[in-house]
């Protein structure tokens, strides 16, 4: 039986007969399931079409993405650490020709996804790598569509999954969005991974949502809360969700300022 994959979201669902009837992480509002009709597709069917590509970004840190696009698009990213490789975040696609160059990368001991839009078909890549944890907080449990013994739900608002690297859980966008700190990123100084729990937008700022398609907002406190989780952490670089979003230095002087900017613009009228 085949495992299918929504064409709007890119999560991969349990093995049945027949696609399922909806896709539960494309009704919720965060997503954008009304601009489409639901539509799915497998694994041996994007293999006809589709390919990953690899950019390094900096030393121990690679990006994986699928071409062309496909659905929300994010790419995601491999830390290459002593203690194995971890995956952050997670795309739909796989094949053989990525296995293989991330073998020989020396695998994926682990992965972790920020929030259910990039669950991708992180299952698959658990099994292909010797079932390899997969880290999910336990708070969007609900919107898990391929249950498997290699899940570990953390709870709590901090989770260490191998020296120097440890997932927060900020809330906002859902109520187990988390970020990744990698403590020996940027020179030492601190690498933080967001997805789009934290968005980093084209004018070195990140910004906040609960919903992007539908741009529903954040409240302020809500965001206050992120930057307080944040607070204690150091770090330099930051690296969104897709290509071209990176903040490749002084990352904490720009969330800052980003948290100052977007509080005073939903706590007040604008300035001009």
């Amino acid at each position: 039986m085949p495992a299918f994959i929504c064409v709007n979201c890119g999560v991969q669902y349990a093995a049945t007969e027949s696609p399922p009837g909806r896709c539960i992480i494309c009704d919720d509002a965060r997503e954008s399931a009304a601009l489409s009709d639901q539509s799915w597709t497998t694994l041996p069917a994007m293999r006809r079409n589709h390919f990953n590509t690899f950019r390094r970004l900096e030393p121990g840190l690679m990006g994986i993405g699928t071409a062309p696009d496909f659905a929300i698009g994010q790419r995601a990213l491999l830390l290459r650490t002593p203690q194995g490789n971890i995956l952050w975040d997670c795309v739909s696609f796989l094949d053989d020709t990525t296995m293989t160059i991330l073998s020989a990368l020396g695998g994926v001991a682990a992965i972790a996804v920020s929030h259910p839009h990039f669950y991708g078909a992180v299952i698959e890549w658990s099994h292909a790598f010797n079932s390899a944890p997969v880290y999910l907080h336990a708070a969007d449990r609900k919107f898990v569509t391929r249950l498997d013994p290699v899940i570990s739900f953390w709870e709590d608002d901090a989770q260490e999954i191998a020296p120097g690297i440890t997932l927060l859980r900020c809330g906002g966008h859902f109520a187990g969005s988390a970020v990744l700190h990698w403590a020996q990123g940027s020179g030492g100084s601190g690498t933080l991974l967001t997805g789009d729990t934290i968005h980093v937008g084209a004018d070195r700022h990140v910004s906040f949502m609960r919903s992007f398609p539908n741009l529903i907002p954040l409240d302020a406190g809500t965001v206050q809360r992120i930057a307080d989780v944040l607070a204690p952490w150091p770090f330099d670089g930051i690296y969104g969700a897709f290509w071209d979003r990176t903040i490749p230095s002084d990352g904490k002087v720009a969330l800052a300022r980003s948290v100052d900017r977007y509080i005073g613009a939903v706590s007040g009228p604008p300035d001009d």
